[in-house]
């Protein structure tokens, strides 16, 4: 496949305004901790003191079960935690993230250049009418920052102000908003001591009696969001994913069960369109769009440097490497902007 393809694939996708989808490696070019060094954290941080030694023991089971190798979320399904230990491992995530993604908000305020995903938002803008989608998976607020880069209001499932509360859609009323749809919830999500769920701006600590409302990997996740706001934020981004024909997954590894099951109906049943841009390919990725069950697709991953990029193309018998990045999200924007 000619590099002329490719940018014409890339470009064909793109002017389908594609709903984003941003997983874990989106926010670890921010500089925030993933998988791994939360395990590292959690191991460190969180202390059995005053635990029972029944529940101790499970804590004990699940740190060797880490410090063996085993990842977080297999961790989590193998050893299901007490509810004490689950709300240390939340509190501690919170914790480990919050500083992270603060620092990255007061680091914007310092500079001229807008985000990468601001940048995205401004030139699909310019292509759909009123609104764009963005579904994520994770706790920060880069997305957030990113829709007020590029001069748009954005909706989380809370209204405006200091002190949100639940909020329909119809509550944000805007020339443009962006839809951030937070299936595992958001760094600024927390149950208050009256039993509702509120969303509380730039807290440097968990305030007083409220409980962060993030949902860890393990088998508690599918549980907690049975309740909301994380159910009606699934079934908003479902429905996203259904209404929309073209799909950009900005570090989305294709291991959440709350995206998946509408992505391969979208792009397996009905020809959807998608584009995934990544540092590496994770082995769902790989089985999911190279099975030869999708009919449309282009995945991006970086090669053995920064500029190099390795393309997988619905289009190509094999994939093609390329001197030039285009498996960063800024690198993908010079392919379609």
């Amino acid at each position: 496949m000619s590099e002329f393809d490719f940018y014409s694939q890339a470009q064909k996708y793109y002017q389908k305004s594609p709903l984003i989808i941003l997983g874990s490696g989106a926010s670890a070019a921010f500089g925030l901790s993933g998988m791994s060094q939360l395990a590292e954290y959690l191991i460190a941080e969180v202390s059995t003191d005053g635990i029972e030694a029944t529940e101790a023991e499970s804590w004990d089971r699940f740190k060797a079960l880490l410090i063996s190798g085993t990842d977080l979320e297999s961790a989590l399904h193998e050893v299901r935690l007490p509810e004490a230990l689950a709300s240390e491992v939340v509190r501690a995530t919170w914790t480990l993230l919050n500083p992270q993604d603060t620092k990255v908000f007061s680091d914007s305020l310092l500079s001229a250049e807008t985000f990468p995903l601001a940048q995205l938002i401004s030139g699909l803008f310019r292509s759909v009418s009123d609104q764009v989608n963005i579904v994520t998976t994770n706790y920060d607020r880069i997305a957030e920052y990113a829709a007020e880069q590029a001069g748009a209001h954005h909706y989380t499932g809370f209204s405006h102000g200091y002190r949100r509360l639940q909020a329909p859609p119809t509550a944000v009323k805007a020339n443009r908003i962006v839809n951030i749809l937070k299936v595992h919830g958001s760094l600024d999500w927390f149950l208050s001591p009256l039993g509702d769920v509120v969303g509380l701006n730039q807290c440097q600590a968990i305030p007083e009696g409220h409980t962060p409302q993030i949902v860890t990997p393990g088998i508690e996740k599918y549980a907690a969001t049975y309740h909301e706001p994380f159910r009606s934020i699934i079934q908003a981004a479902d429905e996203a994913i259904r209404n929309s024909d073209s799909y950009l997954c900005v570090g989305f590894g294709f291991n959440d069960e709350h995206i998946q099951e509408k992505l391969v109906e979208k792009c397996v049943r009905d020809g959807g369109s998608i584009t995934l841009i990544t540092w590496a390919l994770s082995d769902k990725a790989r089985q999911f769009l190279l099975s030869g069950q999708i009919k449309n697709y282009l995945a991006i991953e970086r090669g053995e440097s920064d500029n190099e990029s390795i393309i997988y193309s619905s289009e190509a018998d094999s994939p093609v490497t390329t001197g030039q990045d285009f498996w960063s999200l800024s690198g993908y924007l010079s392919l379609v902007l």
